[in-house]
């Protein structure tokens, strides 16, 4: 997943950016057939667009740039964050009812819910704080290819600009 972002202000090894095309989905909204997902998202509010990245580009400010995120890393950050504590939720409020058996089910459910709920927080603090997961769902500055440039193309421009 990539988007174009233009340059703010560059500070010591980062870099401040705005991403400049805010764009959702598959693009067909207005057509026929269009899910409408993205006007139903600026209902709550438009989302951070300026955000810091570390760099190692010679950027300075006004340069355009594209943001990239590795293909499948949002939906991966998603699942362990939201999915973890579903699941462990109604792990947690299945294994408590069992464990209270027949006349304190529902306490016994609230307090499993709760137990699951927290243990799914401590995994998710400790897989948030693993090298290995955050490098996987890292997001990278990259050259912005010019009109007549390919993916490669631009990789190797930007393998040219890194310092030595």
């Amino acid at each position: 997943m990539q988007a174009v972002a233009q340059v703010l202000r560059v500070e010591e090894g980062r870099v401040r950016l705005r991403v400049s095309d805010m764009g959702g989905g598959c693009g067909r909204c207005d057509e026929p057939g269009g899910c409408r997902s993205l006007q139903i998202a600026r209902v709550f509010g438009r989302s951070k667009a300026e955000f810091v990245l570390p760099t190692e580009l010679l950027l300075q400010a006004g340069d355009t740039v594209l943001v990239s995120i590795p293909d499948g890393s949002p939906l991966k950050a998603a699942m362990a964050s939201y999915g973890l504590g579903a699941v462990l939720l109604m792990a947690g409020a299945a294994l408590g009812s069992v464990a209270a058996g027949q006349e304190g089910a529902d306490f016994g459910a609230a307090c499993g819910a709760l137990a699951g709920l927290a243990l799914a927080f401590a995994a998710n603090r400790l897989l948030f704080r693993s090298r290995g997961w955050r490098s996987r769902l890292s997001m990278e500055v990259l050259p912005l290819p010019r009109p007549h440039q390919n993916a490669s193309q631009a990789a190797c421009l930007q393998s040219l600009q890194e310092p030595r």
